[in-house]
């Protein structure tokens, strides 16, 4: 099995990203986060090249990591001026950091209209920047930036540009699509190019971006070619459309081509390491995401969740165990009988054939009024029991009423009173909050928390309201989710009604009854996941 080794740039290239930004200490827990799932080398940015940049390799260097090193990145050295002078490299070579990777010009347009530096003094800066930081006994990476552009221009200067970074003393040259610009064919012909030349003195590498949308096929086919190191970074963070994307080129290439990227144990981390790094940045999971996303092992088609059922690889192109996700079974109006017994199973209930079909047009029924139950679980579980006589209330409902007040100050007041009965015995509470919904649930919880105990564990987590026919105005149906949690598990409720404070109850009852389930906490991997 041939190695590839994983170069990742989150912390320096997907930080150009819009929106992206991170404090030191949260670049460390990404790095601990990257060598946690086994990545080989971590690009942590330009050394002191502001205070942040200070920080995180002050932070870095006190560190231990199990597997991964650190990269220092930076440029070649400043035109008319010599290596071991420019103030860039000799912070360079002072760093801790043991690998250096260096970016410099291959394209003759950067060549003409950036830089103004002559083609021969480029590669003479090429050259004795990575002489200098190979004499001050570091490894470096030379990143060829716009290889692909300049290959297709001039292939013949392209490749003096990475030859003389090997004869410098470079341990890998990294072809860059920087633009983002090449197409698989393009990539795959100029990296065998590259490899038929240098492959036998220096590891190719491969560095793209997702600009035409094929920034993982790239990467793919440049390794497929002889490429023996891929950058990228976690969930294709990066400026314009980003980066290539690690989460989906590693298992591709371990899973799909039997390359070895990184160990096969923590391959099985992959999903909840790029939803970590996800929640360090701030940035909220794609759910389309291959491999990782929530949507990407997701079945809704009756025929599909049937296939399924009978044998996952009929839907399925791996087993979503091996990269740590989980399958997901969709309930909507396209469901049929499988979708709900393989439910039904999940949570322990005995549903037959027939009891199926029930469910399933009432399910039609429904979703044909508004709900929505591929993002309410919850609220399905509760329906499956309701049809099947399975169903028992937390109270019966005598009325509500909820009093919002706005006040000459400005302020808001908002009270909210439940009249139920529990058992044979009427309670009566009130209670105020920040809005009808949280008022509600407070005086919900006052009147039977004390006989549920487990409702002090179950917390509002997401609330989200949507209009459904927006051409009616204020007096459109509104249909309100509501996504709770008791600290193991998370679910999805529904309501649906023309009165917003009507569909807001309907969904929090309907979230608190089916935290009360029995085996809530405990459910299995293939699961009906929660859809917002």
């Amino acid at each position: 099995m041939q190695q590839v080794q994983i170069y990742d740039t989150t912390l320096r290239d997907g930080m150009q990203g819009e929106g992206m930004s991170l404090s030191a200490e949260e670049k460390l827990r990404v790095a601990h986060a990257l060598d946690g799932l086994g990545v080989h080398l971590i690009e942590a940015g330009f050394p002191s090249s502001n205070p942040k940049e200070e920080a995180v390799f002050e932070l870095l260097e006190g560190e231990s990591f199990d597997c991964a090193e650190i990269a220092a990145f930076g440029m070649t050295r400043r035109r008319g001026a010599r290596a071991d002078e420019d103030p860039a490299l000799r912070l360079l070579a002072d760093s801790f950091a043991p690998v250096c990777t260096l970016v410099g010009k291959t394209w003759r347009l950067h060549l003409d209209k950036v830089t103004k530096v002559d083609p021969q003094e480029n590669l003479a800066m090429i050259a004795e920047s990575i002489a200098f930081l190979r004499d001050e006994g570091k490894r470096v990476v030379y990143d060829a930036e716009h290889f692909f552009d300049a290959f297709r221009e001039d292939p013949e200067y392209a490749l003096s540009c990475v030859r003389h970074a090997v004869e410098a003393g470079a341990e890998t040259v990294a072809l860059c699509d920087t633009n983002g610009s090449s197409l698989p064919g393009q990539v795959a012909a100029a990296t065998a190019s590259v490899v038929a030349e240098l492959g036998d003195r220096a590891r190719v590498g491969i560095h793209t971006h997702d600009d035409a949308g094929c920034g993982a096929a790239n990467s793919i086919v440049a390794v497929e070619a002889g490429a023996r190191q891929v950058q990228g970074t976690m969930n294709g963070y990066g400026e314009r459309t980003g980066n290539a994307n690690l989460t989906t080129i590693v298992p591709a290439l371990q899973l799909k081509l039997g390359f070895d990227c990184i160990p096969a144990e923590r391959m099985r981390s992959l999903t909840e390491t790029a939803h970590l790094v996800d929640e360090i940045c701030n940035v909220a999971p794609d759910p389309n995401q291959p491999y990782v996303g929530r949507n990407a092992f997701a079945h809704k088609g009756g025929m599909h969740v049937a296939g399924i059922v009978a044998d996952a690889r009929t839907f399925e192109h791996m087993d979503p165990a091996e990269v740590g996700n989980d399958r997901a079974l969709l309930i909507s109006e396209l469901s049929g009988k499988g979708t709900v017994q393989a439910r039904a199973d999940e949570r322990g209930l005995e549903v037959d054939e027939a009891a199926a079909a029930q469910v399933v047009e009432r399910v039609k029924a429904l979703e044909h009024q508004g709900y929505q139950f591929e993002a309410a679980d919850g609220s399905f579980d509760l329906l499956i029991r309701r049809q099947t006589g399975d169903y028992e209330p937390l109270f019966r409902l005598e009325a509500w009423r909820v009093i919002v007040e706005k006040r000459e100050d400005g302020k808001v007041q908002t009270e909210a009173t439940i009249k139920i009965w529990v058992d044979g015995e009427r309670y009566l509470r009130t209670a105020e909050g920040n809005g009808p919904v949280n008022a509600l649930d407070k005086a919900l919880r006052s009147a039977i928390g004390e006989r549920f105990p487990h409702l002090r564990d179950i917390e509002l987590v997401n609330f989200k309201v949507r209009i459904l026919d927006e051409t009616k105005g204020t007096g459109a149906i509104t249909r309100v989710l509501l996504d709770a949690s008791d600290g193991t598990d998370t679910w999805g409720a529904i309501g649906v009604s023309e009165n917003v404070i009507e569909a807001s109850w309907e969904a929090l009852v309907d979230s608190l009854e089916a935290g009360m389930l029995p085996g809530r906490a405990h459910h299995s991997r293939a699961r009906l996941a929660t859809r917002t």
